[in-house]
């Protein structure tokens, strides 16, 4: 078993063992599955269930979260566990990953929601509705992930996404198409500094708005 490291006490409170809980299931399961590679299951605890939980830095208490590709997990699965205050909306559309969270909830007895569908499909936009948060983590490019996340996004909210070295960039690059769908200017930021040795990368951009419509010809 990869060893729990201290900090994780620190980060996941009272659900601690339910994080432990998680990262066994990835443990036994997570490479056969294909939800995580050989070489991530050392690097469990610290670049995916604490770079995962300290998100929720960011939110306040009792929001309403909606977290877009959860694929393995992450962020929305060490999220709900750190944050029991949170609703927790986790949205994938392949079922293998599906059927994946379901057994993570009812294994580790998470209260979560766990829901099928694409972010951009009006279908998924129209059952899930809106939260005050949308999150993700190495699902697309800012421009595009802003396209899909920004419309499950309440006025007023924000959507928060988990990035790598390439934030920055990401921001400079696509903060014009960012504002086209309704977000305001991007910025960087990161969470856990001073309780994990590399701290989590998270770009926010807040919903100020409708996207813009095309403008008619003529």
């Amino acid at each position: 078993m990869v060893p729990v490291p201290e900090v994780a006490g620190r980060v996941f409170g009272d659900g601690l063992d339910q994080a432990v809980a998680f990262a066994e299931m990835l443990e036994r399961f997570g490479v056969e599955r294909g939800l995580i590679g050989p070489r991530e299951v050392e690097r469990l605890w610290d670049r995916h269930l604490l770079n995962s939980a300290v998100v929720g830095e960011r939110i306040a208490d009792g929001l309403r979260v909606i977290d877009v590709g959860s694929g393995a997990g992450f962020p929305g699965v060490p999220l709900a566990i750190a944050r029991p205050d949170l609703d927790v909306v986790l949205v994938e559309p392949m079922a293998r990953r599906l059927d994946w969270l379901n057994e993570v909830a009812d294994t580790i007895k998470l209260d979560v929601t766990v829901v099928r569908g694409r972010a951009e499909e009006k279908a998924l936009r129209e059952r899930v509705g809106t939260a005050d948060v949308v999150t993700s983590r190495a699902v697309a490019p800012l421009a595009r992930l802003a396209g899909w996340c920004l419309p499950l996004v309440r006025e007023g909210g924000m959507m928060l996404a988990v990035k790598g070295a390439s934030a920055r960039d990401e921001v400079a690059r696509d903060a014009k198409a960012v504002a086209r769908v309704g977000g305001s200017a991007p910025t960087v930021s990161e969470c856990g500094v001073g309780v994990l040795e590399t701290p989590t990368t998270v770009v926010r951009v807040e919903r100020v708005r409708s996207a813009r419509r095309p403008r008619r010809a003529g």
